[in-house]
């Protein structure tokens, strides 16, 4: 089954569109985010999510001008959202996937090696739940660059979570907009790391985004057309990812670009009913998303 919907004429800046399929029966995909830039300002993040059973997700419509709290704690992080948005949520407690109508697409995944940090003494910072970092950079933000500026200065410190079923919840985040840069989160032994770039497409799972790329790098070497790894492991779905969404032909046409966004995707795809103990990020695919955006700004 597949649900569509789509925001138009949210912003002078932006026309977009946001589709979600979701199915018990399919095939499915592995956990992995790809950015698609095509002729004509066209700009498709595509992500497929993963996990060990149903997350139970469903889809809601934010308006602009929510009022929000970013935990139970005392003290959290408070704001009101300037943008409204389209998400999927994780058992209804998360947002885990989620496309503004500025065209800034947020995506949260896994990452085993996530490690947020604890509050210091008298810390400046205030409490944002791992639940509402992905909604909080589309409430905020209308651009990559933007969202960057402001995070960097860490106006807040993450409290993870643990999941149902016991799990432990940790993740990492990815945002694009509709000029096509990108960025990626990960707090790695307490401390943020950004990667700012257009060049910074594919986010998978573990390990670290660093040590991603180095091993990308490696495979760069030996050539697509020569071999590509083909396990559902995160590194293996990093190399495959980044080379297909590089050298698929882009289309001018947006049904045929979308079309070719949805091929990159499920190019990393991990069937129904395989899955790794203890790595949630190695599973069956829940669904998979993709949000179109395209700038008109001259």
């Amino acid at each position: 089954m597949k649900k569509k919907l789509s925001i138009l004429r949210c912003s002078v800046a932006a026309v977009l569109s946001f589709a979600v399929a979701a199915s018990s029966t399919q095939s499915a995909l592995a956990c992995s985010r790809a950015l698609y830039v095509g002729p004509n300002n066209q700009v498709i993040t595509t992500r497929s999510n993963d996990w060990l059973g149903s997350q139970k997700s469903n889809l809601w419509i934010y308006p602009r001008g929510m009022k929000r709290v970013g935990d139970k704690a005392a003290g959290a992080i408070e704001w009101t959202s300037k943008y409204g948005s389209v998400t999927v949520a994780g058992w209804d407690i998360a947002t885990i996937d989620a496309f503004n109508e500025k065209g800034l697409s947020a995506n949260g995944q896994y990452l085993a090696e996530a490690d947020y940090g604890k509050p210091t003494a008298n810390d400046s910072r205030k409490p944002l739940s791992l639940t509402a970092w992905v909604q909080y950079a589309v409430d905020n933000f209308a651009t990559v660059a933007e969202a960057v500026e402001d995070l960097r200065k860490e106006p807040f410190y993450i409290i993870p979570l643990e999941l149902p079923g016991g799990l432990s919840g940790s993740a990492h985040l990815s945002i694009s907009d509709t000029t096509g840069d990108s960025a990626i989160f990960e707090y790695v032994g307490g401390k943020l790391y950004i990667h700012h770039g257009k060049q910074y497409k594919v986010m998978t799972n573990s390990p670290t985004f660093d040590k991603q790329l180095g091993l990308n790098g490696y495979w760069e070497e030996v050539g697509g057309q020569t071999f590509l790894p083909g396990t559902n492991r995160a590194s293996d779905r990093f190399v495959r990812a980044t080379y297909y969404v590089e050298t698929v032909k882009k289309p001018e046409d947006d049904q045929a670009a979308l079309a070719t966004a949805l091929s990159v995707i499920r190019s990393v795809s991990v069937p129904l009913g395989i899955t790794t103990p203890g790595q949630p990020n190695v599973a069956s695919t829940q669904w998979r998303t993709m949000g179109m955006s395209r700038s008109v700004l001259k």
